[in-house]
């Protein structure tokens, strides 16, 4: 059923403040007590956003922490491990990222050893624009980009080799969308992990329902093992490695934050850097166009391994829309889909197509509506003139937090939050949207 829930929303707004102060520790946002208990890469950048509608300088520390964790190569990790915590596994020992991937002779927290989507640049465009620009403030945010382009040169090089202009994820936790039935084929050619002694936290604070199963996690694992055994070297990382993917959602991502990293490095009259990024950005839009499939009217991801498209259509073949990526015919084509779903009765936007055999109303990314998610679909659809459309999800949205709370992920059907609970990111979601007036 659709959420009909009237709602409050300067009780909202409070409650989404009290949570991000709630899992702010000294600096940098952790997305949930103990499920989550560090910096997530690219939770923080959203977290920031969150921050920014009632304290810019915390908005900038989020920042600031993140960037502590990056190495000396430009790669931004997804989990910066700020303290020790029991609840967590695969922990900083696990990942064992070696000293010489960091500056010599900085001080720095220990991470793990891939990146995740990269929205950080879009984010801190948003909180530049909308904040009070100081002289000094404008020095940390050009030295903020400078960091940036060096990961989104890292993507570039590390992640696209061969400069085709799609870089590949080789891993699930690097698309963000960890369990997504778009890696159950790419992800069924990893061997299982060896460790059988290991220990996962997450099913005993959460539902084994909500979360991914075993099998996946072994593999999971056993991806963490070539990666950390090549100590992270894309450059010793072989053709045969057994999951390389071109994720549409990492991709669409990465096209946007080049875009808004473009657009703020311009402001700092840097011309040879944008023109690489502008470089980029046309061979990344070329290149976008073969991942779109006619006949079923999706953007797809594609097997690197064995080069067809991964023919499942999740959240994902929605983000083009916030990177500008899609033409007039295929924006038309994906607002029906949505469209479509919602005549169903189904929350937009559920993270796997309802009529999948993968569909999973409750198992993570295999069916639940994910809410940053919908920021973001909702941030292109209004870019493309679909303003209708994208106020109806952000409502429906608010309305949804407002009256099951402030969860990681929902039931497609509006039944029940699902996964951790006080979640960050929701509620810099539920800021970032009341702080518009778009919204209200």
């Amino acid at each position: 059923m659709k959420a009909q829930h009237q709602f409050d929303s300067k009780t909202l707004m409070e409650q989404a403040r009290n949570i991000l102060r709630q899992n702010d520790r000294g600096g940098y946002t952790v997305p949930t007590e103990r499920l989550y208990p560090y910096q997530w890469n690219w939770d923080s950048a959203i977290c920031a956003l969150g921050w920014q509608s009632f304290d810019e300088a915390r908005a900038w520390k989020e920042i600031h922490m993140l960037l502590k964790g990056q190495w000396s190569n430009g790669m931004l990790p997804h989990i910066v491990f700020h303290q020790d915590s029991p609840d967590y596994f695969p922990n900083a020992d696990v990942w064992n990222v070696s000293e010489a991937c960091f500056p010599h002779g900085v001080e720095h927290p220990p991470t793990s050893g891939i990146s995740q989507p990269p929205v950080l640049a879009t984010c801190v465009r948003k909180l530049w624009e909308a904040g009070k620009q100081t002289s000094t403030e404008n020095g940390d945010v050009k030295l903020i980009c400078e960091k940036i382009l060096n990961w989104h040169r890292w993507f570039w090089s590390a992640r696209d080799p061969e400069n085709t202009g799609l870089v590949r994820v080789l891993h699930p936790w690097e698309s963000g969308m960890d369990n997504s039935p778009a890696w159950d084929e790419p992800l069924a050619r990893v061997p299982s992990t060896q460790n059988a002694s290991y220990v996962r936290q997450d099913t005993s604070l959460i539902d084994a329902h909500q979360r991914p199963l075993q099998k996946e996690y072994d593999r999971y694992l056993y991806l963490v093992e070539i990666l950390r055994d090549k100590d992270y070297d894309s450059r010793a990382i072989s053709q045969d490695f057994p999951f390389r993917v071109i994720d549409i959602g990492l991709n669409s991502i990465l096209q946007r934050a080049n875009l808004d990293l473009k657009a703020m490095l311009d402001q700092f009259g840097m011309r040879s850097e944008c023109q690489e990024l502008e470089a980029r950005i046309e061979l990344t839009q070329n290149a976008f166009t073969k991942l779109w499939d006619p006949q079923h009217e999706h953007f797809f991801n594609r097997d690197e391994f064995t080069g067809e498209l991964i023919r499942v259509p999740t959240s994902a073949c929605f983000l083009p829309l916030f990177a500008g990526l899609a033409g007039n015919e295929q924006v038309l084509k994906m607002v029906s889909t949505l469209e479509n779903w919602m005549d169903q009765k189904f929350l937009l936007v559920p993270s796997t197509a309802p009529h999948e055999p993968s569909y999973e109303p409750e198992r993570y990314w295999r069916g639940p509506v994910w809410p940053h998610i919908n920021w973001m679909i909702c941030e292109g659809l209004s870019d493309y003139g679909f303003d209708a459309l994208s106020r109806k999800i952000r409502m429906q949205t608010l309305e949804l937090i407002s009256k099951l709370g402030f969860y990681e992920y929902y039931h497609p059907l509006g039944e029940s939050g699902l996964g951790g609970s006080s979640f960050s990111w929701t509620a810099a979601v539920c800021l970032i949207w009341g702080n518009s007036t778009n919204t209200r």
